[in-house]
C-alpha cells in the first residue's frame, strides 16, 4: 500500500480531524466550568483525622478541627504556632517545618485545652442557668483578639447620683435626712 492511496489520505485525515475535535470540546469543557476572568477554584483536600483529641469531641473530623482553630485563632489573635509545635522533620512545599498538630511539646497547648474547659464549664454550670441568657462565652469574651487578655479599665463615671441612699441602712438605723 502507497502513502498516497486514498484510502489512507482519508484516514490520516479522518484521525486528524477526531484528534482536533477531540482536543476543542476539551478547551470548551474546561472554559464552560471555568469562565474567562473568573478567579480559579480550588478544592482542597479534607483535612486529616485529627490525633491526640484530650479536649475536644472525639468524632470532630479534620475539617470541623480546623474550622474550629481559625476561629480560636481570630479570637486571640495569633497563629497556629503559638500552640502547635514545628516538625523540622516534615518540610512544605514552601521549605518551612509543617507543624505537627499531635504534638503536645508547647505549654501553650495545655494552656488553650484548659481555657477550652474553662469555657465549657461556664457555659454549662453557669451562664445555662441564667434565665433569657442567650449567648455564651467563647474564647472572643475575654481576650478580644490578643493573646494576653487585655486589662478590663471601666469607663470613668459620666453620672451624678447620689451613692449614699444606694445601700439601705443597717438594721435600727434611720437613712441619712437629705
Amino acid at each position: 500500500m502507497k502513502l498516497t492511496s486514498p484510502f489512507l489520505s482519508a484516514l490520516v485525515s479522518a484521525v486528524g480531524t477526531a484528534a482536533f475535535a477531540v482536543a476543542a470540546v476539551g478547551q470548551t469543557s474546561a472554559t464552560q466550568q471555568q469562565p474567562a476572568g473568573s478567579p480559579p477554584t480550588h478544592h482542597h483536600e479534607p483535612n486529616p483525622t485529627p490525633k491526640n483529641l484530650k479536649v475536644l469531641p472525639k468524632e470532630m473530623t479534620g475539617d470541623e478541627v480546623h474550622e474550629l482553630m481559625h476561629k480560636w485563632e481570630a479570637a486571640l489573635g495569633t497563629e497556629c504556632s503559638t500552640c502547635h509545635a514545628a516538625d523540622p522533620n516534615n518540610i512544605g512545599p514552601n521549605g518551612k517545618p509543617r507543624l505537627n498538630y499531635a504534638d503536645d511539646s508547647k505549654p501553650e497547648k495545655n494552656t488553650a485545652r484548659l481555657m477550652y474547659r474553662m469555657v465549657q464549664d461556664i457555659n454549662n454550670n453557669y451562664v445555662s442557668m441564667v434565665e433569657n441568657s442567650g449567648v455564651p462565652v467563647s474564647c472572643g469574651t475575654c481576650h478580644r483578639g490578643h493573646l494576653e487578655p487585655p486589662l478590663f479599665v471601666p469607663p470613668p463615671h459620666d453620672h451624678e447620683h447620689d451613692h449614699d441612699n444606694d445601700h439601705p441602712a443597717p438594721t435600727g438605723e434611720k437613712p441619712p435626712a437629705k
